[in-house]
């Protein structure tokens, strides 16, 4: 057998402090409601300057969140460009990287191609430390890998810039 008394007490401790909170907002209400009935006119005027002061500051608080949302919504957009941008640097060094670990060769279109895009990407990071060979021509290009790391890093680096301009700044 289940013993029901602490929910029953439960229950009617919920029921006795709705009772109590609705006779309590009842009596401030028509408190409220005698206050507002009596109010002088300089008192009236006091509540209509407060009234308007307070609709001014959610006219311009909704405009300036508007304004907000927009320049967010702008740098959003740059950001997925940016991030489109790098995610192609990437993928071509990435496949200059395997080309290179594959022994591709030299002379190949393709090959040709993407080393030419790729050659204004890769030239600071060129000989910065030396790539690993194998006597039968495959290649570890860790300059290659330090390039992908360090645009990795940029392209963090410019995100996290965005994300500070699009950042919402709230008052206390």
């Amino acid at each position: 057998m289940v013993d029901n008394k602490l929910a029953q007490d439960e229950a009617q401790r919920a029921a006795n402090y709705e009772a109590l909170k609705s006779e309590i907002e009842s009596d401030v209400s028509s408190e409220i409601a005698v206050k507002a009935e009596n109010a002088t006119v300089s008192e009236n005027a006091e509540i209509n300057n407060i009234a308007e002061n307070f609709r001014e500051k959610a006219v311009n608080e909704v405009v300036e969140t508007e304004r907000e949302v927009e320049r967010s919504r702008f740098l959003a957009r740059i950001s997925q460009i940016v991030d489109y941008i790098f995610y192609v640097i990437y993928a071509l060094l990435t496949i200059r990287l395997l080309l290179a670990l594959f022994a591709a060769n030299q002379n190949a279109g393709f090959v040709k191609f993407i080393n030419s895009i790729t050659n204004p990407l890769y030239a600071p990071f060129r000989g910065i430390v030396p790539s690993l060979r194998t006597e039968d021509g495959f290649t570890l290009a860790l300059p290659l890998i330090i390039a992908i790391i360090v645009y990795l890093l940029v392209h963090l680096g410019i995100n996290g810039l965005l994300r500070i301009f699009a950042h919402r700044k709230t008052e206390i």
